[in-house]
Order: C-alpha cells, then sequence, then structure tokens
C-alpha cells in the first residue's frame, strides 16, 4: 500500500520550501533513508531521505516549485501501484491508524547553509569548486533561480585550461601548520632599515669568510641581553624573558624553507658559529638534521639575500617574538658625507609581536641593530 510522506517543518516556525531537486524520478526505486530530494529553506539546503522503501509514485512539486509545510512531498509504494490524492495510505503505525508521515528535523540532513549574498551553490557544487580551484563569483549558474550547478562549474574549469594537483609533502604541510598559526595568532608588525654593508663584509673577509649568519648571529646576540623582550615568548598574561640564546637561522632546502637552530650560540666564537652554521644547513637540507636542532628557537635570522631578495615582510616563528631578515647588499646609489654615490647597503627587515613589543622599542632595537652591524 503506498505511503504519502508530507513536508516536514526542518526549521523551526518554517512555512514552506522550494523543490531544488529530485535524487529519484517517478517510477524510480528508493531505499529507506536514501535521499530523496533536496530542499531550500530561507535558513539552510537540506536532504531529505525516504522514510519506507519501494516505488516512487509521485512527487508533491518539481525543481524551482514552493511547497507548504506538511504538503504531500512524495509518495512510494509498490512497483506497478497506482495513487491519486484522497487514497488510502499506509500508516506505517499503530494498527487501526491511518494518518500519513509527516517528516521531523531528524529526518532532513542539513548539508550547509546557503547565503544570500554571493553566489548561490549548493554544498556539492561549492566543494567540486574548491577541488576544482574554480571562483564560483565569476561564474554564471544556469539552475534553478540562477544557481551555479556541477555542470556549470566543470564548463568553467574546462575554460580554465589544464590543471595538476600536486599534494603537499609532510614537510611541506608542517610548514604550513607552523605559519598559519603564527599569523593568525600573532598581530605582525615589521620595521624596515638599512646599514653601510662594507664593515660588515670586511669584518667577514678577516674572519675567514664564515657564513653571513655567523656574523649577524654574533653582533645580534648581546642585542638580545640587552632587549630582553626579543628573545622571549608569552604563556597566558606572561612574558617569558629566555635567559638562554638558542638562535635559528633560515635555510632554503627542497623540501621548503626550514629553521636551523644553534644552542647556546652566546657560548660560541664566530668561528664555532660558521661551523655550526655549516653543519646544520647541510643536515637539514640532507634530512639528516635531529629534531632539537630543528626546534626551540628563541630569536631568528633569515638571510633572504642568499636567494636574491632585498625588503620581506618575515613572519614571526610560534613561540618566539621576532625574526629578523638582511637582505642583498647590491651597489646602489646611496648618500655618504652629504654626496651620493655608489655603495652598499643591506637592507633589514624586524618583525616581531606587537602584544609585548610596541613600535618606539622595534625602532630602538632596528637602530641598535644597526649600529652592530656597522661597527669595524
Amino acid at each position: 500500500m503506498a505511503t504519502e510522506f508530507h513536508l516536514p517543518d526542518v526549521g523551526e516556525g518554517l512555512a514552506e520550501a522550494v523543490i531544488v531537486s529530485w535524487y529519484v524520478e517517478v517510477g524510480g526505486e528508493v531505499t529507506m533513508d536514501e535521499p530523496l530530494v533536496e530542499v531550500e529553506t530561507d535558513k539552510a539546503v537540506l536532504d531529505i531521505p525516504s522514510p519506507v522503501g519501494g516505488t516512487l509514485l509521485y512527487q508533491g512539486a518539481v525543481a524551482g516549485e514552493t511547497l507548504e509545510i506538511e504538503a504531500i512531498l512524495a509518495v512510494v509504494g509498490e512497483p506497478g501501484e497506482e495513487w491519486e490524492p484522497g487514497m488510502g495510505v499506509d500508516a506505517r503505525g499503530p494498527v487501526g491508524t491511518a494518518a500519513p508521515i509527516v517528516g521531523s528535523l531528524e529526518e532532513a540532513t542539513t548539508l550547509a547553509d546557503v547565503p544570500h549574498d554571493g553566489p548561490q551553490a549548493l554544498p556539492r557544487v561549492r566543494r567540486l569548486a574548491a577541488e576544482l580551484g574554480v571562483d564560483l563569483s565569476s561564474v554564471v549558474g544556469t539552475g534553478p533561480a540562477g544557481r551555479i550547478t556541477e555542470d556549470d562549474v566543470r564548463e568553467a574549469t574546462a575554460e580554465m585550461g589544464p590543471v595538476r594537483r600536486v599534494r603537499m609533502s609532510p614537510t611541506r604541510r608542517t610548514i604550513a601548520e607552523h605559519l598559519t598559526r603564527s599569523w593568525q595568532e600573532i598581530p605582525h608588525v615589521t620595521t624596515y632599515g638599512e646599514v653601510d654593508a662594507e664593515p660588515l663584509l670586511a669584518a667577514r673577509e678577516a674572519a675567514g669568510k664564515p657564513p653571513l649568519e655567523a656574523l649577524l648571529i654574533a653582533r645580534i646576540v648581546p642585542l638580545l641581553q640587552q632587549f630582553p623582550v626579543f628573545n622571549a615568548s608569552i604563556s597566558g598574561d606572561d612574558v617569558l624573558e629566555k635567559l638562554h640564546y638558542d638562535v635559528g637561522f633560515a635555510v632554503d632546502t627542497p623540501e621548503g624553507l626550514m629553521v636551523a637552530v644553534i644552542h647556546d650560540a652566546d657560548q660560541r666564537t664566530v668561528h664555532e658559529l660558521g661551523a655550526e652554521v655549516r653543519r646544520l644547513a647541510d643536515a637539514a637540507r640532507g634530512r639528516s638534521a635531529r629534531p632539537e636542532e630543528l626546534h626551540g628557537q628563541t630569536f631568528t635570522v633569515s638571510n633572504i639575500g642568499a636567494v636574491g631578495g632585498r625588503y620581506g615582510t618575515p613572519i614571526v616563528p610560534y613561540g618566539t617574538t621576532a625574526i629578523v631578515s638582511i637582505g642583498r647588499a647590491d651597489p646602489r646609489p646611496v648618500v655618504r658625507d652629504g654626496a651620493v654615490t655608489v655603495g652598499r647597503e643591506f637592507p633589514l627587515s624586524l618583525s616581531y609581536d606587537h602584544r609585548v613589543i610596541d613600535g618606539g622599542t622595534g625602532r630602538e632595537f632596528m637602530g641598535a641593530l644597526i649600529d652592530a652591524l656597522s661597527a669595524p
């Protein structure tokens, strides 16, 4: 015997819903709890499952039409069975009852809220667009009420040209997670400066050409002792000023940017720092660095000049308060003793956590850094 299924009140106090699409056509087979029809209310798009299994004998409305709550949504019966409004129904309830099935909120599966501004698309279409890299705002919908369909998304993809999906490596995913957390939780401020490159380059030449990072670290450690908030982290309402100096430096590897850490940098000479920079950089690129050699920095130095960069906006590593990058010192017009001449200056970019470091303190640290790097 046929079973009438009336449109359930899928939201508190709703009066009607629009039929979006039917998953089963009249005469088609449906199983119990299988999605039967997709409807849209003023708050959400919903899949409504069939309360019984059998053959779909009747659809209460076609796609795009509006149906009132408790109106007949569908009728499911036996193959070949005929049904017309007013005929008897199977209540699927206690013996002797004759009420049709009226759905409830629990019988409708919410897929996602549909925004009323911006492109109108069902959740599965939005997922498909995200997977294919399609901007829905640029797609013209051909579905009911201008809704964007899966075919619309695929057609837009064809117009975009071929694409290739490359899965992130575990290392790249870790890098992405750490940078996202830093960017979301730390209010970044970046201040910039320039310093005459000749004194530092001359000192490097005199020391036997150690890595530039070694000289930077050697000259920055005393500043971290002078400005302890730059060698710190935040713990709840407290600032933890680190009394140890484990300085990290950025390493460009085939797997992505990593930070190698020189522990107890304050206790090492420039030559020792240089040897450690080389060893850790090789270990990071060869994937042989130990975990403790890639974690736990209290401050970070990034030599972006090594890859051709000048100024940047470095992201503060999570668990620290500051990072400085030094760019490439190309010959440029500079002012020396009131006259324009050709010289070389290192571009400096200092990013810091604005929760604990104010702009004035940031500029003061930058000034001290410029003095330290320009000293003989």
